[in-house]
């Protein structure tokens, strides 16, 4: 008997509301070209190939920590970089170093957070989970 994912994939499909588009560069760095006159190594241009676009999500994994005063003190820790991106299953697996580019929302009302419109994200990890319905990565913001 198998086991029937739908009324999980219908709630979880509610959450993948972002528009987005995974970026690969494909030649890495042996294709890039010295600039001579800076001495830099310049990627040729285009130099990434899109893999999939389709609907996800993009969020946060966590907050900063306030911690409590201390004396008259208090103190911070700085934000993380790190969001998680959750893709459909049916995307293709990413690599590390592919870009994630948050290319819009779908969401009614307006995105979940109007200023990731736009951002790029570098996956970090092959996979943090993969799941009946979703695979979630680890990312952190580019531009």
């Amino acid at each position: 008997m198998a086991f029937d994912v739908d009324g999980a994939r219908r709630v979880v499909g509610r959450i993948l509301d972002d528009k987005l588009e995974a970026w690969r560069d494909s030649g890495g760095h042996a294709d890039d070209i010295l600039d001579e006159s800076t001495g830099k190594l310049v990627p040729p241009t285009p130099d990434e190939v899109l893999v999939w676009d389709g609907l996800g999500a993009v969020m946060p994994l966590g907050r900063p920590a306030i911690t409590k005063p201390l004396g008259s003190a208090v103190t911070q820790e700085p934000p993380t970089t790190d969001y998680q991106a959750v893709l459909p299953v049916q995307a293709p697996e990413l690599r590390p170093d592919d870009v994630i580019r948050v290319a819009g929302s779908v969401r009614l009302g307006g995105p979940r957070d109007p200023q990731l419109i736009g951002r790029r994200f570098r996956v970090s990890d092959k996979s943090v989970g993969t799941y009946s319905v979703v695979r979630i990565l680890r990312v952190q913001v580019i531009a």
